[in-house]
């Protein structure tokens, strides 16, 4: 009989030690799940290492290991990977030794064990570790992290996309342009508008009543061609209208969502709770897309979407990234009743995951139910497209050279 001060992890590796389970070992250890199912909760296990990976197509991992043999993968903003990248590393010197279920302490001590607190950089690299901690923790517990967060609020999530007969998806986003360019001008003329409604009355007419569609100004438009767009385009029943202006000024936003009355959304360069705090306060917006991979990873989400319900503000979360970034997303729509859909929700990410997403169906992504983020990375998959980030160039105005908004 077993000694009842056998942790389920001491017992685990004494049965290893014998001849059958030696035969065994290789394919034991070839899959995380099996991993995962060697700890449980009670068990005690501790950080050993953080690694990160830069993607040629800019993309930002962060693995963390543990003496379990257990790894909880996430991930961090895009822009300035490299940043992001070396800082995640440097949080080693804090996490490497400590209890990675411990996730939301582990959430306070890397901010406000910082003097300086928040930025995208900084707010990226907190993200992308907390987004790991918590696969980890649903890993040794056996059950996906919305479970964790209070048990699933849906029974599937809607997602927005491309536009498919196969899946159901029947939403999209469009940004806005004429036959050559996208709106820069500070003041745009009435030729340059009426094109641009036209093109997407042609759109609404050809995709019919059945289809949301949401309107990308990408904070790129500068306020006064802004509103001309707005109210141009408002006959034609857009579904929202996405960072109408740069989210620097609180104030602008919300005089101009206040002309209109399509749902104003924004959120994908706001961080942290105090970001998303003046959005609420002012109604700048009536749909909120903080990004998981940078506005605080999980455990930050959760909480910015209890501030957003007492304002009855939904949440459709920004999703420019990896599975990782998805994973994540799906995992706070489980868990929240204000949510509202997820952007690129159809994406498959097949040339960076060891077992597929399960399929969309009438516009829907079934609920993830492996433990912890609910996928499972394929690490020579990965380290395979690891190289040299996509730089984000400058972009000028072709009429004068001029430096612009993209």
């Amino acid at each position: 009989m077993p000694s009842p001060h056998l942790t389920r992890r001491e017992m685990f590796r004494r049965a290893l030690m014998t001849p059958a389970a030696f035969a065994g070992l290789d394919a034991l250890f070839t899959a995380e799940r099996s991993d995962a199912a060697a700890v449980g909760p009670n068990d005690i296990i501790k950080v050993t290492k953080i690694e990160t990976f830069v993607l040629k197509n800019s993309w930002v991992f962060v693995k963390i290991s543990t003496d379990a043999g257990v790894t909880g993968w996430g991930e961090m903003l895009k822009d300035d990977a490299k940043a992001c990248a070396a800082g995640a590393q440097e949080v080693a010197h804090y996490l490497v030794g400590q209890d990675p279920c411990r996730v939301v302490y582990h959430w306070q001590a890397i901010h406000r064990g910082a003097f300086y607190r928040g930025g995208p950089i900084k707010s990226a690299i907190q993200s992308g570790i907390d987004m790991a901690l918590w696969d980890i923790k649903g890993k040794v517990y056996g059950v996906p992290v919305y479970k964790l967060l209070g048990g699933p609020t849906r029974d599937r999530v809607r997602v927005y996309g491309t536009l498919s007969e196969k899946t159901g998806v029947n939403a999209i986003k469009v940004m806005m342009r004429d036959s050559k360019r996208a709106p820069f001008k500070y003041n745009e003329g009435m030729k340059f508008v009426e094109e641009v409604a036209e093109r997407f009355k042609a759109l609404r007419q050809k995709v019919g009543s059945g289809v949301d569609i949401g309107v990308e100004f990408h904070g790129a438009i500068q306020p006064p061609t802004a509103m001309s767009l707005m109210k141009a385009l408002e006959p034609y029943h857009p579904w929202f209208y996405e960072e109408i202006a740069q989210a620097l000024n609180v104030d602008v936003m919300a005089e101009m969502a206040r002309k209109t009355h399509i749902p104003i959304a924004t959120g994908e360069r706001i961080f942290l709770k105090w970001g998303f705090k003046e959005i609420l306060e002012k109604r700048a917006a009536a749909i909120l897309q903080p990004d998981v991979c940078y506005a605080g990873g999980i455990t930050e989400l959760k909480i910015i979407a209890g501030m957003a319900e007492a304002y009855y503000t939904p949440l459709a979360p920004h999703n420019p990234q990896g599975p990782c970034s998805l994973a994540a997303s799906l995992q706070i729509a489980a868990s929240i009743p204000n949510f509202l859909i997820q952007e690129r929700g159809d994406n498959e990410y097949s040339d960076l995951l060891a077992k597929p997403l399960p399929p969309v169906t009438n516009g829907h992504r079934p609920l993830l139910t492996d433990p912890g983020l609910g996928i499972t990375i394929d690490e020579n998959k990965l380290r395979a497209q690891v190289g040299e980030p996509r730089p984000y160039r400058v972009q000028y105005d072709s009429d004068d050279g001029s430096v612009i908004d993209w």
